[in-house]
């Protein structure tokens, strides 16, 4: 059983881009040297910068979460952009079909503090 991980971001404002790449780009690396990765894609859809990512477990997801490049991309969300994530445990990879549908109907909006509420 996989844990998968679909994000999706929208920028606040074009001046967020340069900010928003940096961050991206270190997390990316980042993602593709983790413990328990199975599978990292990002993809841009309808003007929404998306990830999905495929982990042995929901452990191996959570020790990236919040290390390194991507608990600094953590930290600077809020000035950046808005979005929402969704994860899940499936036996299957979804294809971006799938990926987007389901973050569209299950995904957990981010809020201020950094926490998460259902969408």
């Amino acid at each position: 059983m996989y844990y998968i991980s679909i994000t999706g971001l929208r920028l606040k404002s074009i001046w967020s881009m340069v900010r928003f790449w940096r961050h991206a780009i270190a997390s990316l690396r980042q993602v593709r040297q983790a413990e328990g990765l199975v599978h990292a894609e990002v993809r841009r859809i309808s003007g929404v910068q998306h990830t999905l990512t495929v982990w042995q477990d929901e452990r191996a997801m959570k020790r990236f979460l919040y290390r390194g490049a991507h608990r600094k991309a953590i930290a600077a969300f809020d000035s950046i952009a808005t979005g929402k994530t969704f994860g899940y445990h499936s036996a299957d990879i979804p294809d971006w079909e799938e990926a987007r549908a389901l973050w569209e109907e299950y995904g957990a909006e981010y809020v201020s503090s950094g926490a998460r509420q259902a969408a």
